[in-house]
């Protein structure tokens, strides 16, 4: 086995200072390096803040809008309502007729406030959940009436299927009937023949499954990843003539969160959709400590 050479004094400290040279050099690269990093932590939280006073400022601007765009929707919805009744005197079937257009435009672009008033509700943090023990039977109840009037004066058959030996729920009723309202009115929306089905079953132990299934359009698998997402709307000739803000399925999916659960879709087109929501049987109350 060959001997390591000894070094003299002269290598040595030749050594020690090439050592000592490279040391310094890596240390003063690293610092460098330290100074860049800190300098884009900085930018960075530069950015996360302007992005947050953006955020802030839409929330805002949505919520003072849809507020001041409320009152005038108001306005019109009553004297229409006034108009309708005939309180001012006979009207004609054709003035009856132009009546029951201004409403039903008043009535769709109130929809759509509401929409930007819950949107910014939910960014700023003030939607409110408010749990209660009810039963579904109540439920499908309230909505069957609700919608009495748009399905019968349509083609599509609105069934809601009893929700028998399901348990009571704990959970915000509103917030659940917001969704099944929005579910609902989707599919009569693109629903021009057959029947659109609600339904409620139990999802494994401690969960309950509702579904809004129909045998309108369908919509193509590769439209479904963004179908919740905010302002995103199905590409269709039948979506070119029916009026929205695309928001209300993102409602739906936010609402669902804050209750705890998720929603999501199964869709062939040509044949129908299946938009479900699985929320908890009683919300945690975390979910309603952070709201």
């Amino acid at each position: 086995m060959a001997e390591s050479p000894i070094l003299s004094s002269a290598e040595q400290t030749a050594l020690i200072a090439q050592l000592q040279s490279e040391t310094a050099a890596l240390r003063e690269e690293l610092d460098e390096t330290n100074q860049g990093v800190l300098a884009l932590y900085a930018e960075l939280d530069i950015q996360a803040e302007e992005l947050r006073q953006a955020s802030d400022l839409k929330s805002r601007f949505l919520s003072y809008m849809s507020h001041e765009f409320r009152t005038p929707l108001g306005s019109i919805l009553s004297i229409n309502s006034l108009l309708a009744d005939e309180l001012d005197g006979p009207l004609s079937p054709e003035q009856h007729k132009q009546v029951a257009f201004v409403s039903t435009a008043a009535r769709e672009l109130s929809d759509m406030v509401d929409d930007l008033l819950d949107l910014a509700k939910i960014e700023a943090g003030r939607i409110t959940i408010s749990p209660a023990w009810f039963d579904m039977f109540d439920l499908f109840s309230a909505l069957r009436g609700m919608f009495r009037p748009i399905v019968d004066a349509s083609a599509v058959d609105l069934i809601f299927e009893e929700p028998i030996g399901l348990p009571r729920l704990y959970t915000d009723d509103k917030k659940l009937a917001q969704i099944l309202r929005n579910f609902i009115s989707n599919s009569l929306k693109f629903t021009t023949r057959g029947e659109v089905r609600v339904s409620a079953q139990l999802e494994g132990a401690d969960k309950v499954r509702f579904a809004v299934s129909d045998t309108g359009i369908g919509i193509a698998p590769e439209l479904h990843g963004a179908l919740f997402e905010d302002f995103s709307q199905v590409d269709s000739p039948l979506q070119k003539r029916l009026r929205g803000t695309g928001l209300g399925l993102s409602l739906c999916k936010r609402f669902a969160a804050l209750l705890g659960g998720e929603v999501g879709l199964e869709s062939t087109p040509g044949v129908g959709s299946t938009f479900f929501v699985i929320i908890p049987l009683a919300i945690a109350l975390e979910n309603v400590d952070e709201t």
